[in-house]
């Protein structure tokens, strides 16, 4: 009898991302301990991907119960997030799949993302089905307040915008009830069986896009009682667009359908300007004119701890450098106000964002204290240190915001999945991110500050790979979503 084993891999080019494929296919072959024994011939392969699929759907109904049974706990628990200000004062209902606005009649896609940068990733894809798909409605939901405060004001007008439901029956059952969306489109990793399993028995089509699965999500989806509920959620799907190549084998080790994977890039290439009203943009303009003849350097999207690590750079700059200005975005901007107090406490002057403050002779460090502004910080500034990279555990963040506004780059060595990304940077120019520890920073800055010649390569460099990297990436994304999912979804669905 003839046995086989069989694993698609298809390669994106990138001799980085080939050899962690290559790592992730040797991590699963010594995992599963493929060899003769355990191959099985085609009949024995059907039986088990059904008898696979009818435990997903077991595994899925305890959840459904589990969730359901929990839901009271659930509502407790986001009122206590309204009380403390981490959901919407009067939408917060909107989580529990209670609309706020009127549907329109006709069809409706509807585009989720987490949190703001998987909402501004979103976007251009949004405007791209709008222009191409006049007649239908898009629904945006977001799960955090922050992302709702940035994105309402960057969506086009005649986009509605939710907050998302929570995975509980109840609330997705009167989600879906309500709006009736033809086709769902999730950002990231935004896997929850509720709503997929849900989407799949209504008819509903779903894509994944920008797809990915951290490390330590792989290993908790592919765990024993577990995986036949990611196989099934997975196999709901029309289309994935993974980020990567290796993004695209975790997927295919969770036993997505290879069918439904294809490439189109990152869509973090495609973020757009975020529009800037009339008073900002004086502010802007007035802050712009303060940095000039002076040096400056940012670092952005810095988690706690970070502070010390960059405000010691600072300190050992000025020593070089009296003049220079330190520009730090944290991430969250709660964090800001606690450094400025801080470093107020020590008797340092600072100038924070949120009370208006202008540079005054003897202010050297400007702190950013305020929701959606990166993007103009980033064009303000000739050199972008960022952060969530310098500290163990950290992830990284997006570095393709500060390439298309020409900043020099340079990152921490934890970047998590934004490796691939540095990665392709710096495969087209290795100028383009300098990756460094926290030791190194010092020098780095330095000779950044002090070498006009080489800061102006490196930012030409950043720009360069930017845009080679981004061009295309939202009409891929469009066509690949007309083709597989749009087509089918409303030719195969009744509109209400």
């Amino acid at each position: 009898m003839a046995y086989h084993c069989r694993f698609t891999y298809t390669c994106g080019g990138a001799s980085g991302e080939g050899i962690c494929a290559i790592h992730l296919i040797k991590c699963c072959i010594e995992k599963r301990k493929l060899s003769h024994s355990t191959c099985y011939n085609r009949e024995e392969e059907a039986a088990l991907g059904k008898m696979a699929m009818e435990r997903g759907e077991l595994i899925y109904k305890i959840y459904r119960a589990l969730t359901y049974g929990l839901s009271p706990l659930i509502q407790l628990h986001l009122r206590w997030r309204k009380f403390r200000g981490l959901e919407h004062p009067l939408r917060w209902r909107e989580r529990l799949g209670v609309p706020s606005l009127s549907r329109p009649p006709g069809p409706l896609f509807w585009f989720h993302a987490v949190s703001l940068g998987e909402g501004m990733c979103a976007i251009p894809v949004i405007k791209c089905c709008i222009e191409r798909r006049p007649d239908v409605t898009v629904l945006m939901t977001t799960t955090t307040t922050s992302a709702f405060e940035v994105i309402k004001h960057q969506l086009p007008n005649n986009v509605l915008y939710q907050f998302s439901p929570v995975d509980t029956p109840g609330a997705i059952d009167a989600f879906l009830c309500y709006w009736k969306p033809s086709a769902i489109m999730l950002m990231e990793s935004e896997l929850w069986p509720n709503l997929i399993i849900g989407a799949a028995k209504n008819q509903i089509a779903l894509a994944l896009l920008n797809a990915r699965i951290s490390a330590k999500s792989y290993d908790s989806w592919s765990q024993p009682f577990v995986n036949s509920l990611t196989s099934l959620m997975l196999s709901k799907f029309l289309l994935i667009l993974p980020l990567s190549t290796t993004q695209a084998i975790r997927f295919q080790l969770l036993q997505c359908p290879p069918f439904i994977i294809n490439f189109c890039g990152d869509l973090k290439y495609a973020v757009g300007n975020i529009d800037t009203n009339e008073g900002d943009q004086r502010a802007l303009e007035e802050l712009q004119v303060q940095l000039m003849n002076r040096k400056v350097w940012m670092a952005s999207s810095i988690h706690k701890g970070e502070e010390k690590v960059m405000l010691g750079v600072h300190s050992a700059l000025k020593q070089v450098h009296p003049d220079i200005i330190t520009i730090i975005v944290p991430r969250h901007p709660q964090h800001g106000k606690q450094i400025a107090l801080e470093l107020e406490k020590d008797g340092v002057r600072v100038a924070l964002r949120s009370r208006h403050d202008k540079l005054m002779p003897g202010t050297n460090i400007y702190v950013v204290d305020t929701l959606g502004e990166l993007q103009k910080f980033y064009r303000l500034t000739p050199i972008a240190v960022i952060g969530g990279s310098f500290l163990p555990g950290s992830a990284g963040h997006n570095i393709s915001e500060a390439a298309a506004a020409g900043c020099a780059i340079l990152t921490g060595p934890y970047i998590g999945h934004f490796s691939h990304m540095a990665t392709q940077m710096q495969r087209l120019n290795p100028l383009s991110i300098l990756q460094v520890s926290g030791y190194i920073l010092v020098e780095a800055l330095s000779n950044l500050l002090s070498d006009a010649k080489l800061l102006e390569e490196r930012q030409e460099a950043a720009k360069q790979a930017y845009h080679a990297l981004s061009c295309g990436i939202t009409k891929n994304v469009c066509c690949f979503l007309d083709f597989h999912v749009f087509r089918v979804a409303l030719a195969n669905k009744d509109c209400p």
